[in-house]
C-alpha cells in the first residue's frame, strides 16, 4: 500500500512551537515530506498562521511542490483557487474536496482510496490489509514513515 505522508503544519514528531512558519515547512519538504500549512489573505497579503495570520510571504512560497494549502478565510481559498494551488477548506465537516480532487477526511471518518485521513495521534496504527487511504496529514510523519519503506515525495511503501 502507497500512503502520501502530509506533515501536518509541517511538523513530523509532534507539534511544535515552529508550525507554519515558512522555514519550517521548507524544512518538512526537504525531507521528503508533503505539507498541510495555513493560509490567510489579508488586504491582498499572504500569511501563514493557523489561528491567526502570523508569517507573511510571497506568492511564490505557496507554489513550492508538496503544499496541500488550508484556506482559513474565504479571501485565502479564492486567492489559492483562482492560482490553481492544491487547496480545500474545512471546520468541522467530515469531509471536504480538495481542488485536486482528493476527499479530505477529518479526525476518525472512514476512508477510501482517494481520502487523505487527518489523524493527529502519535501512536495511531494504520490497518495494511485496507484499501487506502491515498494519504495522511498528521504530527507525526517521521514515526509513520519509520513504519514503512520509503521511496520518493513521502510516499510510503509496505
Amino acid at each position: 500500500m502507497n500512503i502520501r505522508l502530509i506533515a501536518h503544519r509541517g511538523n513530523l514528531k509532534g507539534p511544535n512551537k515552529m508550525e507554519n512558519h515558512p522555514d519550517y515547512l521548507l524544512s518538512a519538504l526537504g525531507q521528503g515530506f508533503d505539507c498541510e500549512a495555513d493560509v490567510w489573505l489579508v488586504n491582498r497579503r499572504i500569511f501563514l498562521g493557523h489561528d491567526n495570520p502570523e508569517y507573511q510571504v510571497e506568492e511564490a512560497f505557496l507554489k513550492n511542490p508538496g503544499f496541500w494549502l488550508h484556506a482559513k478565510n474565504l479571501e485565502a481559498l479564492e486567492y489559492l483557487l483562482n492560482e490553481n494551488l492544491i487547496c480545500f477548506w474545512h471546520e468541522n465537516d467530515a469531509y471536504t474536496i480538495t481542488s485536486n480532487g482528493f476527499i479530505w477526511a477529518n479526525i476518525g471518518q472512514p476512508v477510501s482510496r482517494s481520502t487523505i485521513l487527518v489523524s493527529l495521534m502519535k501512536n495511531e496504527s494504520f490497518n495494511e490489509t485496507r484499501a487506502g487511504p491515498y494519504g495522511v496529514c498528521s504530527d507525526y510523519v517521521f514515526d509513520i514513515r519509520s513504519h514503512f519503506f520509503t521511496n520518493h515525495r513521502g510516499k510510503a511503501n509496505e
